[in-house]
Parts: C-alpha cells; sequence; structure tokens
C-alpha cells in the first residue's frame, strides 16, 4: 500500500465512513476514506448472507468505478438472518482494488430482540424497526441496534470496524493470499 490511498466508501452514511477511515487510518495513517452514494442490487433490507455479501461486493465495485482516483472500494451490507434461535443482525465488508483482488470481511453477529424480528419478518428495514421499538429517530446512522442494546459499549462503527479490518488483510499481506 501506498502513503496516500484513497477509499472509496459505497455510501454516505457517516458510520461506514468512519469506520473505513479509523480502519485504514490504523494501517496507513495518510490514507482517506471517501463516501459515494451506491446501489446494493439487493433488497432493502437484505434477509440472507449471500444477499450482504453480494451487496456488499457491488457497493465496493460501484464506490471504485465512480471515483476514478481512488485506490480501493470497500461495501458495507448490514442485513438479518432469521434462523430457528431467532434472527441475527451482522454485516459484510468487501475491499476491492483496481487489480479485481477481493478482501471480505464479516462482523460479530448479535441477536435481536423477537418484537424487532417479528418487525422486520413483517417487511419494515432494520432501522425502521429499531427506531420504532426502541422509540428513536435515524438510528442506522447513529448508534444502530447494537448501541441501542449494549447501552453504547459497541456502536456500530465499533462493531464494523474489525470486519473492515478483516477485509483488508489480503492487501495489508499480499504475499499470504493468492492473487
Amino acid at each position: 500500500m501506498t502513503t496516500k490511498l484513497i477509499f472509496a466508501v459505497g455510501s454516505e452514511n457517516p458510520v461506514k465512513i468512519n469506520c473505513v477511515a479509523e480502519a485504514i487510518a490504523e494501517f496507513r495513517p495518510g490514507a482517506k476514506a471517501v463516501g459515494i452514494n451506491t446501489d446494493s442490487g439487493v433488497s432493502h433490507q437484505p434477509l440472507s448472507d449471500h444477499e450482504m455479501l453480494t451487496g456488499a461486493l457491488n457497493r465496493a465495485r460501484q464506490a471504485l468505478a465512480k471515483i476514478p482516483e481512488a485506490d480501493f472500494g470497500v461495501g458495507i451490507e448490514g442485513g438479518t438472518l432469521d434462523t430457528e434461535d431467532g434472527m441475527w443482525a451482522y454485516a459484510w465488508v468487501v475491499v476491492v482494488d483496481r487489480e479485481g483482488r477481493v478482501g471480505k470481511g464479516q462482523t460479530g453477529r448479535f441477536l435481536l430482540p423477537e418484537a424487532v424480528a417479528q418487525m422486520v419478518r413483517e417487511g419494515m428495514e432494520l432501522g425502521e424497526a429499531d427506531d420504532h421499538f426502541f422509540g428513536r429517530d435515524n438510528s442506522k446512522q447513529k448508534e444502530g441496534a447494537i448501541g441501542i442494546l449494549s447501552g453504547g459499549r459497541i456502536t456500530r462503527l465499533t462493531l464494523y470496524k474489525p470486519a473492515v479490518t478483516f477485509a483488508l488483510l489480503r492487501f495489508v499481506h499480499p504475499e499470504y493470499y493468492e492473487a
């Protein structure tokens, strides 16, 4: 990685841009994260692992294409997965470079309260369900469900940041990964 790298983040959500900025600063302090609007190409509320990964990859590729001076594109796509144990929330992070290499990372997963999960099952997006259930406004651009449930001990930013680091590993140590 060179010193003045630009990471195009496929979102204008400040939480997503800031988690990328914080993660890349640990590897390249001169690097910059720039947000840009992209379309995930999946449903507004991804309900599967495949949908989240696809959405993150689509966002990363679009972001890189839309910002020609960028060295990397980053896509972050959160969603839910309904299992017999309940509904889990988490996100995929994908980083792509101009050579077509792809790095992937995933956040930790946490169980949603059943009342929130039921609203999502009925078609509501998770952020909207959180706002409705917890009496918040625009929580998906702030602390998110994880911040609300953990009392601020973990925020969306601190949840996403390690996943960005995981996705960067193939670029930090390319010698350990196939081209």
